[in-house]
């Protein structure tokens, strides 16, 4: 058994059963409903499209806290004294939760943050990838982990597409114009994560039937994805027919092995029912 404990946010969309089986721990972010927070992956994800509907808004999403570190960090450390803590943060510019971190592991020499600079999918994919590796290599080194994680870090790749802008817009990440536009054009932004932000880089028109064989064509090519996985994510509501469009580009591409990851609260907060995301390495990483 290694001598490394994987830690990342929920809002990682590290499924459950993934979690449990490499023995990640997953700290709660958070998400309001007016006055009410309550943690991430506590709720139905309905819930959140149930309160767009009533409102017109969309809920508020938070950091985990120092609190909710410390609580998971003492928890793992009580029961095995002699491991280190390896926390794989979602990236530091859109949330305060790897400052959290920070500020929870100040009198814990046993914990290391690291920013992935990625978020949900594009997380999710760095850690299970370096838990799998740590199974595999369990005398694995503390430094050889870190300098793992660290490449895979920068060779993770990851585009999300969202089916509509409504959500963007009621969180002030689109303007009503823009918003417009889509929806009369048809207009999908491919947004991607470049160094820690989401960055929107191209429009494509049509429904996602189309659109998603396109993007995974042409976004494994011009990143120049190992072939060995693919990861596709999805928000709840994404239509069976987009799914087996993109499995079939997928195996057409020449991927050997295709992983789907149900987006949580957080990311769906964001991008709403229905989108799609897409998430690999780059050939220079090592086989996951």
């Amino acid at each position: 058994m290694s001598n490394v404990i994987l830690v990342a946010e929920t809002g990682s969309d590290i499924p459950v059963e993934t979690a449990k089986k490499y023995g990640i721990y997953l700290v709660p972010m958070h998400v309001s409903f007016g006055d009410t927070t309550l943690d991430d992956g506590s709720f139905p994800i309905e819930k959140i499209y149930n309160y767009y509907d009533e409102t017109g808004k969309i809920p508020k999403t938070s950091a985990c806290s120092p609190t909710d570190f410390q609580k998971v960090f003492d928890e793992i450390h009580a029961q095995w004294p002699q491991k280190h803590i390896l926390h794989l943060a979602y990236s530091a510019i859109t949330t305060a939760s790897y400052q959290s971190a920070v500020l929870a592991a100040a009198d814990r020499d046993y914990v290391t943050s690291i920013d992935t600079k990625h978020v949900s999918f594009g997380q999710a994919a760095i850690v299970i990838g370096l838990a799998q590796k740590l199974e595999a290599n369990p005398e694995m080194t503390l430094d050889a982990t870190i300098e793992l994680a660290n490449q895979f870090c920068r060779d993770a790749r990851m585009a999300f597409l969202p089916d509509d802008l409504a959500y963007l817009r009621a969180g002030g990440r689109v303007s009503n114009v823009a918003y417009m536009g889509s929806r009369l054009l048809h207009l999908h932004p491919t947004i991607e994560i470049l160094d820690g932000l989401l960055v929107a880089t191209t429009k494509r028109r049509g429904n996602l039937s189309k659109i998603v064989p396109r993007i995974i064509r042409e976004y494994s090519q011009s990143q120049e994805l190992d072939k060995e996985l693919l990861y596709l994510g999805s928000t709840a509501g994404l239509k069976e027919e987009v799914k087996r469009a993109a499995e079939a580009e997928a195996k057409q591409c020449g991927f050997q092995k295709v992983v789907w990851i149900q987006a949580g609260c957080v990311i769906t907060t964001h991008g709403g029912p229905g989108a799609f995301g897409i998430v690999g390495f780059s050939r220079s990483s090592p086989v996951v």
